[in-house]
């Protein structure tokens, strides 16, 4: 069986970045590694996200329920898995994942009340590593940053036009509570957290890439 690295963190924190330079640093090594991304949007798996995220279900986030909107998201990495990575992975191979499983437990919990969580969390891993079958992950690299600074990144990618972002990116009452959860969720699940903001601003990609190559 080989490993599998989830690279986690809000909109804007750089996990593709910083999963790249993950990849590109372990193949410098002699490594064999597979870089996947989710949701995976250049596959049919990821309709439901599109539809989601577009706002087809409703204009906000909580217009569908964690339980529902978690589901949309586990069936496109478990097409992703069953279709692109699981041969490599069952076979030694190192696989980098930008999101996962752990991108649910952030950013459904914020719909729910405090005192829910635990009991969705546990419904959740259940659901997809037992019940689904996809591989648990073995490090969770959560790249922290403050939702100010990463929204003002957000509209840097998309030029200030506020009407390509999804309906999770223009919310920004969502991503506050989201980054409440997902720092419960990095104490709780004991991911390894990394501080991406110093002085009010981003810390350089290269010093950040420095403490991801230091977990592995």
């Amino acid at each position: 069986m080989g490993k599998l690295i989830v690279i986690e963190g809000l909109d804007g924190s750089g996990k593709h970045t910083q999963a790249l330079l993950l990849r590109d640093y372990l193949e410098s090594t002699g490594k064999s590694v597979k870089l996947v991304s989710f949701p995976d949007y250049e596959s049919p798996s990821s309709s439901l996200v599109k539809m989601y995220l577009s706002g087809d279900f409703g204009t906000d986030a909580d217009s569908v329920n964690p339980y529902a909107s978690s589901t949309f998201y586990a069936v496109d990495r478990f097409a992703s898995f069953r279709t692109k990575w699981k041969d490599f992975y069952e076979n030694g191979g190192i696989v980098i994942a930008d999101r996962y499983t752990t991108s649910n437990a952030v950013h459904q919990c914020a719909k729910l009340p405090k005192d829910q969580w635990d009991g969705f969390l546990k419904w959740l891993f259940e659901f997809e590593y037992e019940y689904m079958g996809i591989p648990r992950p073995d490090i969770v690299i959560y790249l922290r940053a403050d939702t100010a600074v990463s929204q003002k990144l957000i509209s840097g990618r998309y030029n200030s036009d506020e009407s390509k972002k999804d309906i999770h990116e223009r919310d920004v009452d969502y991503l506050k509570r989201s980054q409440i959860s997902a720092d419960y969720c990095a104490e709780k699940l004991g991911w390894n957290i990394i501080e991406c903001i110093e002085n009010g601003f981003m810390r350089s990609v290269e010093s950040i890439s420095e403490e991801v190559k230091k977990i592995y």
